[in-house]
Parts: structure tokens; C-alpha cells; sequence
């Protein structure tokens, strides 16, 4: 167990670099912050290779931390490595994740993102599909982050349970179609309301950009195109609160 007291110390600028994609990209490594996110992440065997706790937070008795190296740190510290206004006395580094291959079967449930440009919407949408029982999620070209630190946030941990890749949609509608497992877009053009089709064991949901919606390249290739239908005066629904409906609605 080491101790860093120093804002100037070169592991500080090292953990710093992390809030950058750029950095994140050439270490293969990301951070984390808060006591839930790090419990969730010690679930999975290897990811953590650092944890850096607050001298003034103690270990929970129950975590698993034999592979992790460990930094006990000033409150300056903590603060100087943290992306949020309050540090939660424990940050961590974790290893990009191995779990982006993902078995595609004709039982298979999965989320494609088109475009969706908001971390906390991207989060929000990973941890709603983990919790849906979605198999695979699918970042397109133009979506936020995987490992922007509102992303992971928003996650919740579910970013830990669920295989994530950032794949070219058109390349995973194909495989989906191929197999027999039925692809659902989100319009309103040429679209039926989401009721209108049966809930089924398999489907592929494709989710837009928030202002454009899905790209109408990819939309040319769904089985189906579906909406919500609008009861009041909004002119629309949040896209993290539309996925959400429409995969809880799709499973059987």
C-alpha cells in the first residue's frame, strides 16, 4: 500500500490524463469514482489495477482487492483526480473491458445506438438494457464515449455485466437479420405504434441521435419501424425514457 500526499506527484498527473479519450485510448485504462462504482467493478475478475482511497475513508471489509495495488491519498489528491464537484473518497483505475465479444444467437437481445451523442443518455441506456436482460449493446459511429466518466457514472455499474461494443451498425443489423432475429428502428415516418407488434424471445432495438433520430441508411434496413404515441403536448420523449419503454415492452 503506497501514500501519495502531493497534487505534483507524477501518479496524480498519470490518473489525471484518464479524463481525456485520447489518453484513455493509449493506456487501455479508465477511472472510476465513488464506493458503488468500485464494488461493482471488484465483481469482475482483473479489471481494477489501482484503487485510490481517502485517508479518511476505511476499506470495506468485503471487497476483493488482492490483484489491485493500492494508494492511500490526501483529500487534495482525491479532489485534483476527480471529474465531479464532491470526490467520493475512493476513485479507481480499471482496464478497458474483455467482455466486447458477444455470442450472437437467435435468442440473442440487443441495443444499437445510432448516433446518441449524450453521455448520461448512453448511460442511463446501459444500465436500463443490463437491467432489461439485453445481451449485447452496440455503440455506432458518433455515440458518446463508452468511458467518458457521465457515461460510467450513469451506468450505475451495469457498464461491469453487459458486453459493449463500438461496432458499424450497418455490420450488426446484417448479422441480426442473417440469423432471423427481427430489427426494430425508432421513427415516425413509415412507423407503426410499438404496440403494434408482439413481444418476442430475440430483437434488435436501433435508438437515434436525439435530435435527428436513427440515420434513414439504417432505417431502409429494419423489419419494422416503431414510435411511441405522444399524449400530451411534448413533442417528444427522452431517448434513454423511449429505449427504455420499448425494451421492457419487446422481451417475452
Amino acid at each position: 500500500m503506497k501514500r501519495i500526499d502531493s497534487v505534483k506527484n507524477p501518479k496524480v498527473k498519470q490518473w489525471k490524463k484518464l479524463h481525456k479519450k485520447k489518453e484513455r485510448e493509449i493506456a487501455k485504462t479508465f477511472l472510476i469514482e465513488g464506493f458503488h462504482l468500485v464494488e461493482e467493478a471488484l465483481k469482475v475478475d482483473g479489471l481494477v489495477e489501482e484503487i485510490i482511497i481517502s485517508e479518511n475513508e476505511n476499506i470495506p471489509a468485503n471487497w476483493k482487492i488482492d490483484n489491485a495495488t493500492w494508494y492511500i491519498v490526501s483529500d487534495d489528491v482525491l479532489k485534483a483526480i476527480s471529474e465531479t464537484e464532491t470526490p467520493q473518497g475512493v476513485s479507481a483505475v480499471c482496464q478497458f473491458q474483455s467482455n466486447n465479444e458477444s455470442m450472437l444467437t437467435k435468442s440473442s437481445k440487443v441495443l444499437m445506438l445510432d448516433n446518441v451523442q449524450d453521455p448520461g443518455n448512453v448511460g442511463t441506456m446501459i444500465r436500463t438494457a443490463e437491467a432489461a436482460g439485453i445481451d449485447t449493446i452496440v455503440l455506432g459511429d458518433g455515440t458518446a464515449d463508452l468511458y467518458n466518466g457521465k457515461v460510467v457514472r450513469a451506468t450505475q455499474g451495469a457498464i461491469f455485466h453487459v458486453p459493449i461494443i463500438r461496432e458499424n451498425l450497418q455490420t450488426w443489423i446484417e448479422k441480426c437479420k442473417e440469423i432471423g432475429i427481427p430489427v426494430y428502428g425508432t421513427a415516425l415516418e413509415n412507423g407503426m405504434p410499438y404496440t403494434d407488434v408482439k413481444p418476442t424471445t430475440s430483437f434488435a432495438l436501433l435508438v437515434g441521435n436525439e435530435g435527428q433520430g436513427v440515420a434513414k441508411e439504417y432505417l431502409s434496413k429494419t423489419d419494422k419501424n416503431l414510435y411511441i404515441p405522444i399524449y400530451g403536448k411534448s413533442e417528444s420523449l427522452n431517448v434513454g425514457i423511449a429505449a427504455g419503454i420499448l425494451m421492457y415492452y419487446l422481451r417475452t
